[in-house]
């Protein structure tokens, strides 16, 4: 935990001064690289994406072996992290994201992909197109609430927060993971030079769209680290804030609890 508090802030692409200027830029972005997007993650991540997906679930299992939970996957992409969910329990799950071809790819999955221990859920799974700071859910909705590294392109992170904490039910639980740096070190040289010289050639050069993948490291190193998000959490109102590292540190899994 942060002994400090941390900044208030949101994401902002190249070009963007304004929150709903740089809302209408990731939305752009994101709708451009759709096509390629799933074979960027796992091609990018060394398939090391998946297995982070695996390790949310795992952790979330609790929620998840619940019938009668729902969960809300906010800023879905193309659904890949609201199927682990519904593939590890029999909790309902619902998807949500502001790119539209992300979701007609994530309605794609549910149809060409088969989920054994959840189908009936997963084969009914809604996908909504909504803005993250202005969801059209009512309040004390959801028992858990998930992100998977589309948290950290919201314009405005205290303003997603809070909006999280409104549609959680009291003791609900937030759960957002994202990519952060590692510590100084050889390490984090490494994955520094990896992120922000070899990652958007790469990207750039298989989605077709460089800007996308120059942003990706910049909106990284603008992000919070894990105390910094964990403080904001506390700051806003959540209980038993804490967070977990993967993969050297590259990778965290932040977690709270809307009081009761």
């Amino acid at each position: 935990m942060a002994e400090t508090d941390a900044p208030v802030k949101g994401t902002r692409p190249e070009g963007a001064v304004t929150e709903a200027d740089a809302s209408n830029k990731v939305r752009e972005m994101f709708a451009q690289i759709a096509p390629r997007y799933d074979l960027l993650n796992h091609l990018l991540s060394l398939q090391l994406d998946r297995l982070w997906r695996a390790c949310t679930a795992k952790r979330l299992q609790a929620i998840l072996d619940r019938r009668e939970a729902l969960v809300f996957d906010l800023c879905c992409g193309t659904g890949d992290l609201a199927l682990a969910l519904a593939r590890a329990g029999r909790a309902r799950i619902i998807g949500a994201d502001f790119a539209h071809p992300m979701l007609v790819r994530a309605r794609e999955k549910i149809v060409t992909q088969t989920q054994p221990k959840n189908q009936s859920a997963t084969s009914q799974m809604p996908f909504f197109e909504a803005d993250a700071l202005h969801l059209p859910f009512a309040s004390e909705s959801f028992d858990l609430v998930t992100s998977a590294f589309g948290f950290r392109n919201l314009a405005n992170y205290e303003a997603g927060l809070r909006e999280i904490r409104r549609v959680l039910k009291p003791g609900g639980t937030i759960a957002i993971l994202e990519f952060t740096e590692p510590p100084e070190g050889l390490l984090g040289e490494l994955f520094r030079w990896y992120f922000c010289k070899v990652l958007p050639k790469i990207g750039g050069l298989i989605s077709g769209d460089r800007a996308a993948y120059k942003y990706l490291p910049k909106s990284v190193a603008r992000f919070f680290r894990p105390p910094e998000l964990a403080a904001l959490m506390t700051a806003v109102g959540y209980h038993s804030v804490d967070y977990r590292l993967w993969t050297l540190g590259t990778v965290a899994l932040h977690a709270g609890v809307r009081p009761r």
